[in-house]
């Protein structure tokens, strides 16, 4: 007859386990733990830990200027929040992304429901869409740049030049780069969007669109009350991949152009006081300061992300 011992404390309802079964449980959790351990490393590492360091280098007056590193508290975050060029950064940030993320959103659902349905040459389109995401994004950048802003006289330079000093005259000198920006973004993650939007729609059964194409004949309507809350989870998760493509982005053309602060937004200027500053404390405030905004949006797609039964229930 087995012996019996019994279960610890946490065990439910009197739960009882053989020695051999617990000495296979153990040995269970240790294998666990054991594979849990890289990842585990790999986020302290690579995350907590640079992002502790930064947390603690913004409270301080660190300065490659000057050695006597002392401790301000909040006084860099303080400093910002008076600086009129801060303002204007955070809503160049955040109007980069809102718009970016809205118009990625719109091509992206347009090129998802076009290639759920069969046509004549649906592979080659799919192909197509799918380039502008496979392609390089620095080769990308260079090729978009070229485009709105010739560097050679050509068929639509002239075009390409008039609206150049339409939007820089009106709208201050760099917009339309600042739009070549926006169009690049656009056009890469767009294409990442729909076709992620696609994955989706395809694991979605088909009899949840035959039944609601019986019960609402109106297209916009099927849109709106079938297609759009069935995706909702996948719509979240594309917003906020959407997001860091587009900080992602940023950040090649910033590369690319040589480190020059063109487009005045909160990262370029926080990399610009780190690397030709050398004021290490306020970039790293600056660099963190709009992480509860963004926090506050990765919170909101989790929610949105959440089991659809929670909700009805």
């Amino acid at each position: 007859m087995a012996q019996m011992v019994a279960a610890p404390s946490g065990a439910k309802n009197g739960q009882v386990f053989g020695r051999g079964e617990l000495a296979r449980r153990r040995h269970d959790v240790v294998v666990a733990y054991l594979l849990l351990a890289p990842a585990v490393l790999l986020v302290l590492g690579v995350l907590a830990y640079p992002l502790g360091w930064l947390v603690e280098i913004s409270l301080t007056n660190s300065s490659v200027l000057d050695t006597s590193t002392k401790l301000v508290w909040l006084g860099n975050y303080a400093g910002f929040l008076r600086d009129a060029e801060f303002w204007r950064a955070s809503a160049n940030t955040l109007g980069y992304l809102a718009i970016t993320a809205i118009l990625k959103m719109a091509v992206g659902v347009g090129i998802a429901l076009l290639l759920a349905r069969p046509f004549p040459g649906r592979p080659l389109v799919f192909v197509a869409t799918f380039l502008p995401w496979a392609y390089p994004g620095g080769l990308g950048a260079v090729g978009w740049y070229w485009f709105l802003i010739p560097p050679l006289h050509s068929s639509y330079s002239v075009f390409m030049g008039d609206l150049h000093l339409f939007f820089d005259s009106r709208l201050g000198e760099g917009t339309w780069g600042f739009i070549s920006l926006i169009a690049f973004n656009v056009w890469r993650g767009g294409s990442f969007v729909g076709i992620f939007l696609l994955a989706a729609l395809n694991g979605i059964p088909e009899d949840l669109f035959d039944y609601a194409t019986t019960e609402v004949k109106n297209a916009w309507r099927k849109f709106w009350m079938v297609t759009v809350p069935l995706l909702r989870p996948f719509l979240a998760l594309a917003t906020f991949l959407s997001l860091t493509g587009a900080a992602v982005d940023l950040g090649n053309v910033y590369y690319i152009s040589g480190f020059r602060n063109v487009y005045p937004i909160v990262w370029t200027q926080a990399f610009h006081l780190a690397l030709f500053g050398g004021q290490w404390g306020r970039a790293a405030a600056l660099s963190l300061i709009l992480m509860p905004v963004l926090t506050l949006i990765l919170f909101i797609c989790y929610r949105v992300f959440e089991p659809l039964e929670e909700d009805v229930a």
